[in-house]
């Protein structure tokens, strides 16, 4: 009861802002699924095993990318007082890259592309998603606030990981990137109209 009350405590714009990333965060599947889907977009141009060590290779570079883009972000929010329009930005850059993966792209410039871009969207919501949260929120309110954001990411990851996993598997892979974009979208919307 007393997390309830705690819950309930917490600012009504901070608990809209959880929404948001809520939605956003339940079409936000592993970045390793990209290691799998690239495999298979290469496969038959250079063959499994040599499909399989380009994947690899792309998912370095989309590492680096994220590495970039979280320290970047970070910067560009200390410095723009509208935090909340960067981490949309981010949501919807996260959207235009679930569009392009459906269209199932067999080259690897352009795989590497999306593997770029997959790399920004990640380091921009992680950086700014914490920074927006620190603003909403009063100091004496942190532990609670932090800690519920952290609960909202850990369950969305858990429903992006069955409901993707599961449309791969039962209809295609343009289906569940399908699926990730529009809640990337809505995402985005719920933090644009998200109220200061």
């Amino acid at each position: 009861m007393t997390r309830l009350t705690g819950l309930r405590s917490l600012p009504r714009n901070f608990r809209e802002f959880l929404l948001g990333v809520g939605v956003f965060g339940s079409g936000d599947f592993s970045h390793t699924l990209l290691i799998l889907y690239a495999s298979r977009m290469l496969g038959p141009a250079h063959g499994a095993a040599r499909a399989a060590t380009l994947a690899v290779g792309l998912y370095t570079l989309h590492n680096v990318f994220y590495a970039g883009s979280a320290y970047v972000s970070g910067w560009i929010s200390d410095l723009v007082p509208n935090r909340k329009a960067i981490l949309a930005g981010g949501y919807a850059l996260a959207g235009l890259t679930a569009i392009f993966l459906t269209s199932t792209p067999t080259t690897l410039w352009l795989l590497g592309g999306l593997f770029v871009l997959a790399g920004i969207y990640v380091g921009t919501e992680e950086a700014l998603e914490d920074s927006l949260a620190a603003e909403l929120i009063p100091k004496e309110q942190h532990g609670m606030a932090f800690g519920t954001l952290a609960a909202v990411n850990a369950v969305g990851d858990f429903l992006s990981s069955l409901m993707v996993g599961f449309l791969w598997s039962a209809v295609s892979a343009r289906a569940a990137f399908s699926f990730s974009a529009v809640l990337f979208f809505l995402g985005a919307i719920l933090i644009l109209r998200l109220r200061k």
